[in-house]
């Protein structure tokens, strides 16, 4: 009356392979993200840059007013 268990082995495969794939898939979310924030920190720049080159203008135009 012993009984034997299973084998298991195709069940951690699936595990492995379900696990890899959400990881995977969280690399994937993360990678879009970080390029996202990329565009924007450059967009930010160039908008920091905009402000500083209207200021520089109009500073010279107030100072001899």
């Amino acid at each position: 009356m012993t009984e034997t268990l299973p084998d298991k082995g195709g069940y951690v495969v699936a595990a492995y392979l379900v696990l890899l794939l959400l990881l995977l898939i969280y690399i994937g979310i993360m990678a879009l993200r970080i390029s996202r924030m990329e565009r924007e920190l450059v967009e930010l720049h160039e908008i920091v840059d905009r402000q500083k080159e209207e200021l520089a203008a109009r500073e010279p135009s107030e100072v001899g007013s």
